[in-house]
């Protein structure tokens, strides 16, 4: 059987003749005849599209339409008005409908927009999956940091969350700037909501307009099909366009219009589309400077650049290099299956006197490689792929406490896992147990979890 469709509409000779022309296309078709029939007909079964007129008796198509939301939330909805009464379909569009039909009704029209609206649900529902497995995994704990700059911006991702504000977020490349992005979405009012990440970058420049906006069958050589883009995939979420300095001029300018008028035209249409998404760019480039140089809009840039995001680079904050070895360490030996026993003092020493020129990425690839060959020991300094550097005199503070951070998180995670049996844990560590009461102290680290919990950000 193919794809359930719902037809309502009160003219009968219409409704029966929109039925008929579904059905040989091998949709199944129920119908009804008004609002209130639907309504009985989308509590007792689900639908992959909803069709229905906007006017009519006992319940008209904008109240279905707002009982289809609470009840099927993820089915599409396609209205039917007058050529008169096209306000009405606007505004069903913005209360969540995906597209309208005119009367007269055009059959070609028809099976055009129910293919597209069928399409847009198959993409709701895949992005509804993908929503669900990332949010497991994307909380905003995994931003990773206790540097003075990262809890700073760990405070603005909290107050971002619960806005639908345009985000710029800048920084090297490797910083991190999409799990930042990440972070924002799901740990505010766009958590049940799509996240579709464009990397501006990697897409040929005459395919940038299709892609984002997307187009009408036979707009241009290869489409075969209608195809929404990822600004409607993204509807009532977070577009992240990473990359956004590398847009040419001519998509710049399309954008700007897109992001003022909240409307995108697909290639090839001419009729506008309602949208409503958060917009959060990212650039390793400084876009200023760009605009300056006549390579950027200054007046895009305004509009991106409602609240700004900077990412420092790793090298920037090497008190964090500890957490972050110890989070890697963490989530690669369970996802390889490996038991690696932690990180020798002179590995450590190495990976905090690195340059990182590929900040965080970088220090990630490092660890998922050193994991690899330490199954049963320690990452020691053979597992990386560089030495032990020379140690600059201005550095030595700044790598002294972060190894003291690295040391002092370590014990802590030693004495969780052993229920702060100081016995064992200093039987774990390799130490004495006087030993591991004086670098409590020396460390400040609780005797216990209720002080430890105490303490937690």
């Amino acid at each position: 059987m193919g794809h359930s469709i719902l037809l309502v509409e009160d003219e009968a000779i219409l409704r029966e003749s929109l039925a008929q022309l579904l059905a040989e296309e091998g949709y199944e078709v129920v119908q009804a005849c008004d609002g209130e029939a639907a309504r009985e007909q989308v509590l007792a079964r689900p639908f992959d599209l909803i069709i229905t007129d906007i006017r009519m008796p006992r319940m008209d198509g904008m109240a279905l339409l707002q009982h289809a939301m609470q009840a099927a939330p993820h089915t599409p909805v396609v209205v039917v008005t007058a050529f008169g009464t096209v306000d009405s379909a606007v505004a069903a569009m913005r209360a969540g409908a995906v597209d309208y039909l005119l009367k007269p009704v055009q059959f070609e029209d028809v099976l055009v927009r129910v293919r597209r609206a069928l399409e847009f649900g198959e993409i709701r529902r895949d992005r509804r999956v993908l929503t669900e497995q990332l949010a497991s995994s994307s909380t905003f704990h995994n931003l990773i940091g206790e540097s003075p700059a990262i809890t700073r911006l760990f405070d603005m991702v909290r107050k971002l969350s619960g806005v639908r504000s345009s985000v710029l977020i800048t920084g090297e490349s490797g910083t991190g700037k999409e799990l930042f992005a990440r972070a924002i979405h799901y740990n505010g009012v766009t958590r049940d909501k799509p996240f579709v990440a464009v990397n501006c970058g990697a897409i040929p420049e005459s395919l940038i307009e299709s892609e984002l906006f997307g187009h009408r069958k036979g707009a241009f050589t290869g489409a075969i099909r209608d195809r929404i883009g990822y600004f409607e995939a993204a509807s009532g979420g977070t577009l992240f366009l990473d990359e956004i300095s590398t847009l040419p001029p001519s998509v710049q300018s399309t954008l700007l219009r897109v992001l003022e008028e909240r409307v995108v035209i697909p290639v090839g249409d001419t009729r506008p589309r309602p949208i409503d998404v958060r917009i959060i760019a990212a650039s390793n480039q400084d876009l200023p400077t760009l605009c300056r140089e006549g390579r950027f809009r200054e007046d895009l840039l305004y509009r991106l650049d409602v609240v700004r995001l900077q990412i420092p680079p790793l090298r920037q904050r090497r008190q964090d290099i500890p957490l972050l070895v110890h989070h890697f360490v963490q989530k690669y030996s369970r996802e390889m299956g490996r038991k690696v026993l932690g990180i020798s003092n002179p590995a450590m020493r190495a990976i905090l006197g690195h340059e990182w020129r590929g900040n965080v990425r970088e220090l990630e690839n490092v660890i998922e490689r050193a994991v690899i060959f330490a199954d049963g020991r320690e990452i020691d300094l053979a597992d990386l792929p560089f030495g032990a550097p020379a140690e600059d005199a201005d550095d030595g503070e700044d790598l002294k406490h972060a190894l003291a951070q690295f040391e002092r998180q370590h014990i802590i995670y030693s004495l969780r896992r052993h229920h702060y049996d100081k016995t064992e844990t200093a039987r774990h560590l390799g130490i004495g147990v006087s030993s591991l009461y004086r670098k409590m102290d020396e460390l400040k680290i609780p005797k216990d979890e209720k002080e430890t919990s105490a303490q937690a950000p």
